[in-house]
């Protein structure tokens, strides 16, 4: 699965200038998002994310990453499974 971040803002087609668009960007410049991400953050259809997406790929403005962990507020995924190895095999929580 495809997750996609901002490079940089983007001069808008007026097209684009709708809030659904903003939001997405919004998102894109915080951290990656997939396209499902992107969709429920819109409200828009899939077809219109995928456009897009690629208007801001053919402009160079996004980096793509293609594995299947998406960016965490929370850090990596191994450091909550070394504190529920940590804690709980201890009987501690």
């Amino acid at each position: 699965m495809k997750h996609y971040k901002l490079q940089a803002w983007p001069d808008l087609p007026a097209a684009f200038h709708r809030t659904a668009y903003r939001r997405m960007l919004h998102k894109m410049s915080q951290r990656y998002a997939s396209v499902q991400q992107l969709m429920h953050e819109s409200g828009l259809a899939r077809t219109a994310v995928v456009q897009f997406l690629d208007l801001l790929t053919e402009r160079q403005l996004l980096t793509v990453r293609d594995d299947g962990v998406p960016d965490s507020r929370f850090g990596p995924v191994s450091a909550f499974q070394w504190f529920r190895r940590t804690f709980y095999a201890e009987g501690r929580l």
